[in-house]
């Protein structure tokens, strides 16, 4: 589930475009796995380049539902993630809706309590000072989102915003290309998704379905009840996803209530 950041060999900031520089940096990624370059190659090279300590890539195909997780590069970027789609809060919620990059160089800022209060301190106990999330954009597609952190605070210089934008348009046109954004994988999954990330976004996408079902309600809502609660009480979505799927939980009329399933 967790990439590996390949190492950099030298400085080739003087011999290529710069946009010709992250494209070679991100087929380096692609080369030290041996497989095709992928958009999880843009966010694993991004780590090393951007100067950040860890990264996070989600992808959705529309936008009634949060994007799915696709790749991550080390624990504490993928519970940022989960924390952001679970709360329905935090920058890469804000960075898809704006369609604009939303950058927090010190989560311990009041601006940033304000902004997320349940987010904010909660990525900070999870061992993250700063955010910084980019929109996957091409035209008027909205791909996903790319997000990155750091364990101290501190903000991107110019140098390390540019890169990081044209990191994100990487991820975003691999990802278009890739096709089939919207389809769960058996396997890795477009632009690199990992077979256990692949497995996760299934159990949340059944859970979801199963739920409007049970409850009568649409999509989106049914989403919502899901999220609600597994925020209230504190568990990740993809086991609570599990349960529900498993049939060893559902959700009662109430949105915080649950009750044995007797079918």
């Amino acid at each position: 589930m967790i990439a590996a950041v390949a190492p950099l060999d030298g400085d080739v900031r003087m011999t290529v475009s710069r946009p010709g520089r992250i494209w070679d940096l991100v087929a380096r990624q692609a080369a030290s796995h041996g497989g095709p370059v992928s958009a999880t190659d843009a966010c694993v090279a991004a780590v090393a380049a951007v100067q950040v300590t860890g990264a996070w890539l989600s992808a959705a195909s529309g936008t009634e539902l949060p994007g799915h997780l696709m790749s991550v590069t080390d624990a504490v970027g993928e519970r940022l993630a989960e924390l952001q789609l679970r709360l329905g809060e935090g920058p890469s919620p804000d960075a898809a809706a704006n369609g604009g990059p939303v950058l927090a160089a010190d989560l311990g800022e009041t601006e940033s309590d304000r902004r997320w209060p349940v987010f904010a301190p909660a990525a900070r106990r999870a061992g993250a000072a700063a955010v910084f999330t980019f929109p996957l954009r091409i035209g008027a597609i909205r791909a996903g989102v790319m997000g990155l952190y750091r364990d101290r605070a501190g903000q991107l210089d110019d140098m390390q915003l540019g890169d990081a934008l044209l990191f994100a348009d990487a991820a975003a046109l691999l990802l278009v290309s890739a096709g089939q954004l919207g389809e769960p994988a058996a396997g890795a999954g477009p632009g690199g998704q990992s077979a256990d990330l692949a497995g996760h976004r299934a159990e949340i996408d059944q859970a979801t379905g199963m739920l409007t079902e049970q409850l009568g309600v649409g999509v989106t809502e049914a989403f919502i009840r899901l999220r609600a609660y597994a925020y209230a009480h504190d568990r990740p979505l993809g086991d609570l996803a599990r349960d529900i799927v498993a049939r060893r939980l559902r959700l009662g009329p109430d949105p915080d209530s649950s009750e044995d399933d007797q079918a």
